[in-house]
């Protein structure tokens, strides 16, 4: 009775979120160290700054010099380079067409710049023709060029309709819209490449699609358990021979001479080391590229798609990792600048 009130009073001592506290994953805290925070905190403040001007590489390329009149109709005023920049600005504050339109003949007039931004109607028409296949910006610093390991993933973005707040309240029945989003990212958290396909595309399909244009040698591939089938497997193989790849097997999932090698490697390894200690061998954390690429894009640009026709949509999605990109090789030049 003595040991059981004790057991008891030693119970209540320790507060209900902690009781298990021996028993849970113990991971050290990361401790980040600067040399400089007056730099750190400058940088803090930028984040902040709303200073926005155009190269001289866009204005000079802002409208096309020379137009061809070949009698199949009026050449195009304005370059692609001046309406990705527009729809790059457009992304980032998150405005309709028609408000981009006035903020950027606005900066013109700050800027002092004999420029017109293209109308609405125009930034329409024209994204769709900007017939875009990869993200730009791909390439980082001189230093960060060899891609070493790339992540594998996909998620949804809402297409159009109401909120979930808005749903839930008036008690409206909607039936869900919504891209899969499929990127490939590499281990300087640079998007490679990209690419939008409908809700009822299964994620294995892209594998091959993704991995096409990339032709730096990568040495590590993960992904999470849904691209666990033999077609990724030898997709994989084929185009990176050299790649460790790292990929968790489906439920059930048994080793058989069907399956590739490195399939029933990650089997067996987990079934003899199990799921966290094969994680730990395998450097299956480097998965996390890709999901904290897809956290950086709903984000900083949303998770909801502005435009309405998919073919704009896709070039709205390339679009958008390219605007990653250039955050991300912003960052790794300050980076290699100051530490």
């Amino acid at each position: 009775m003595l040991i059981l009130q004790l057991n008891l009073a030693k119970r209540e001592a320790i507060m209900p979120f902690k009781y298990n506290q021996s028993h849970r994953h113990h991971f050290k805290k990361q401790m980040t160290k600067f040399q400089d925070w007056k730099y750190y905190n400058q940088s803090l403040k930028k984040r902040g700054d709303m200073s926005i001007w155009l190269s001289h590489d866009v204005i000079d390329q802002w409208y096309v010099k020379d137009r061809v009149y070949d009698g199949s109709g009026t050449p195009n005023l304005y370059s692609a380079m001046a309406i990705f920049t527009v729809h790059e600005i457009r992304q980032v504050f998150k405005l309709p067409l028609r408000q981009s339109e006035g903020f950027i003949n606005s900066l013109f007039k700050l800027m002092n710049i004999d420029l017109q931004c293209p109308s609405y109607s125009v930034l329409s028409k024209r994204l769709k023709k900007l017939n875009l296949t990869r993200p730009f910006y791909r390439q980082a610093h001189a230093a960060y060029k060899d891609i070493k390991a790339i992540a594998i993933d996909s998620s949804g973005l809402k297409c159009f309709g109401y909120e979930e707040w808005h749903l839930e309240k008036y008690k409206i029945q909607e039936k869900k819209a919504y891209k899969k989003l499929h990127l490939v990212v590499d281990h300087h958290h640079i998007i490679q490449s990209s690419d939008l396909t409908d809700s009822h595309t299964q994620d294995q399909s892209v594998v091959k699609k993704l991995v096409q244009p990339i032709y730096e040698k990568v040495k590590h591939v993960t992904a999470d358990g849904a691209y666990d089938t033999n077609p990724t497997y030898k997709t994989i193989t084929k185009k990176f021979p050299c790649a460790d790849i790292v990929i968790p097997p489906q439920k059930g999932a048994q080793d058989n001479k069907e399956n590739e090698f490195y399939r029933n490697r990650n089997i067996l390894e987990i079934k003899y080391y199990g799921h966290m200690a094969w994680q730990r061998r395998r450097d299956y954390g480097k998965r996390n590229y890709s999901e904290l690429a897809i956290q950086r894009y709903k984000r900083i640009l949303g998770n909801k798609l502005h435009a309405r026709d998919f073919a704009r949509q896709k070039q709205e999605a390339i679009i958008g990792c390219s605007i990653l990109n250039k955050m991300m090789l912003i960052t790794l030049g300050e980076i290699r600048q100051k530490f």
